[in-house]
C-alpha cells in the first residue's frame, strides 16, 4: 500500500537569482531511518544569501528549484521504521549534512570531508538536497540532535554556525590562557570570539572594516579591544597589496599593544588582503642581536639571541570562504613557523554546541539575532540581509525565519 501524503505546507523555494517563491508542497510520512520535523526556526547564512542573490554559491549553481536554509531546529512529529532514539514531540536541532557513514573519512570521524555528503540547501550535488525553509521536512534521524531543556529553538538554530567555530577551535588546539585575534565580526566572527572566551582565552580582540560591528562586539563583551581597518583603494600590484597587509598588521599590533602577535588567529572574512594580514599578526619580525648584547632574552643554539617579545609560531585558522586563489607571504609564515590551517564545516560538534548554548557561558549570544520574519516573508528577510541594515538604520547580523 502506498503512503498517503499529509496536508500541504509552505516552502520557500529559490527558482533563480532573487526569485524566491512561497509554494505549497505535500508532506509524506518519514521513510526508513527518517524522522519528520516541524521546523520552528531557521537562521539565514551567508551561503544562503549568495544563492539568493546570484543563483549560485562559488562554483555551485542551482540546476533546479532549491529550498534554502540549513541552520534550524524544530519538533519531531513522526518517526519512520527503525528510529528508536526519537519520539514525536521531542525538540531537536537539525544537522544539515547527511554523510555516508561508510567511507574512510566517516569511519575516522572526519565526516565533514565525506565525498558522498549531501548538505541541505547546497547545489553541490544533483539532485539538490532541500533545506529547512519549510513547514515540515523528513530528515535522517541520525543527524537530529535532542535539545537540552534550557535551549530554545532560536539558540538551537545557532548550533550550526557555532559548530563551525567549535571545529576550528579543536583544529587549532585552542586552550585556556591563549590570546586570540578574530578578523571579521559578522555572526561567524562574533561566535569565534564567544567560543574563544568560553575556552578560557586570556585575551580576545577583533578587526573589521565596519566600525558599527566592532562597537557591537566590544559593547557586548565579545572582544575586549577592536581595530577598524582604514578604507583604501584597491592595490594596483601584488607587491603593493602585500606591503599594505604588513603595514596594516603592524598598525593593529601597535593599537593592541601586542608586539608578540597572537597565539591563534581566526580569519572569518575570506578576503585575500585579510588572509595576508593574518600571517603578519601571528608572525611579528624576529629580532636578532649579537651575542651578550640584550639582557632577559632567549639564546638560540647557534649562539644568537632573540627578544622574548618577538614570539613566532602559532596558528592561523582559515574559516571564511571568499577568494578562490590567494597570494600568501609564505616566506614570512615559513621562517616564523606559523601554521596555516583550513577548517571546513564541522564534525561531531552538535552535542557540544547545544550544551554550550544552554550553559549560559556564551554571554549575549542571543543578541546576534537582530531580526525575525515569518516564512511567508522570506524574500523580505533575504533583501534585508543583503542590505545590511534595516529601515531604522539598525545593523543586521543574524536573521531568523520562523516556520511555525
Amino acid at each position: 500500500m502506498s503512503p498517503v501524503a499529509l496536508p500541504s505546507h509552505n516552502v520557500a523555494v529559490l527558482y533563480g537569482p532573487k526569485d524566491l517563491r512561497i509554494d505549497d508542497r505535500s508532506v509524506w510520512p518519514p521513510s526508513q531511518g527518517q524522522a519528520q520535523v516541524a521546523v520552528a526556526s531557521t537562521g539565514l547564512c551567508g551561503s544562503d544569501l549568495h544563492y539568493y542573490m546570484h543563483g549560485r554559491n562559488g562554483d555551485f549553481a542551482i540546476q533546479a528549484p532549491l529550498v534554502l536554509g540549513h541552520e534550524a531546529a524544530g519538533v519531531v512529529t513522526a518517526v519512520g521504521p527503525g528510529v528508536t532514539h526519537l519520539v514525536p514531540g521531542q525538540r531537536v536541532a537539525i544537522e544539515a549534512g547527511v554523510y555516508c557513514r561508510t567511507c574512510d573519512f566517516c569511519t575516522k570521524g572526519r565526516y565533514n570531508l565525506c565525498k558522498g555528503m549531501r548538505f541541505c540547501s547546497s547545489a553541490a550535488v544533483f539532485p539538490h538536497a532541500d533545506g529547512t525553509l519549510q513547514g515540515r521536512m523528513n530528515h535522517p534521524a541520525f543527524v537530529l540532535h535532542p535539545l537540552p531543556d534550557k535551549c530554545s529553538f532560536e539558540q538551537a538554530a545557532l548550533a550550526e554556525p557555532l559548530s563551525v567555530l567549535i571545529h576550528a577551535s579543536r583544529r587549532a588546539n585552542l586552550t585556556s590562557g591563549q590570546t586570540v585575534l578574530v578578523y571579521g565580526v559578522g555572526a561567524i566572527g562574533l561566535l569565534a570570539c564567544a567560543v574563544a572566551q568560553s575556552l578560557g582565552a586570556s585575551r580576545v580582540v577583533a578587526i573589521d572594516i565596519n566600525q558599527t560591528r566592532l562597537d557591537f562586539a566590544r559593547n557586548n563583551g565579545f572582544a575586549s579591544q577592536t581595530f577598524c581597518l582604514p578604507p583604501v583603494d584597491k592595490a594596483k600590484t601584488t607587491d603593493e597589496q602585500l606591503r599594505r597587509a604588513k603595514e596594516n598588521s603592524q598598525a593593529a599590533l601597535a593599537e593592541f599593544g601586542a608586539t608578540a602577535g597572537f597565539d591563534v588567529v581566526f580569519e572569518c572574512t575570506g578576503a585575500e588582503p585579510v588572509i595576508q594580514m593574518s600571517v603578519h599578526v601571528r608572525a611579528p619580525p624576529i629580532l636578532w642581536y649579537p651575542r651578550n648584547v640584550v639582557p632577559s632574552i632567549t639564546r638560540f643554539t647557534d649562539g644568537h639571541l632573540a627578544s622574548q617579545t618577538a614570539i613566532s609560531g602559532g596558528k592561523v585558522m582559515l574559516i571564511g570562504m571568499g577568494t578562490r586563489n590567494v597570494i600568501l607571504p609564505l616566506s614570512t609564515a615559513a621562517l616564523r613557523e606559523v601554521d596555516i590551517q583550513g577548517s571546513f564545516r564541522y564534525a561531531n560538534t552538535y552535542p557540544a554546541a547545544l550544551a554550550l548554548l544552554s550553559s549560559g557561558k556564551l554571554k549575549n549570544v542571543e543578541k546576534l539575532i537582530t531580526h525575525r520574519f515569518p516564512l511567508k516573508d522570506a524574500q523580505r528577510a533575504f533583501n534585508l540581509l543583503a542590505r545590511g541594515q534595516d529601515e531604522e538604520g539598525r545593523m543586521v547580523l543574524k536573521v531568523m525565519i520562523e516556520s511555525s
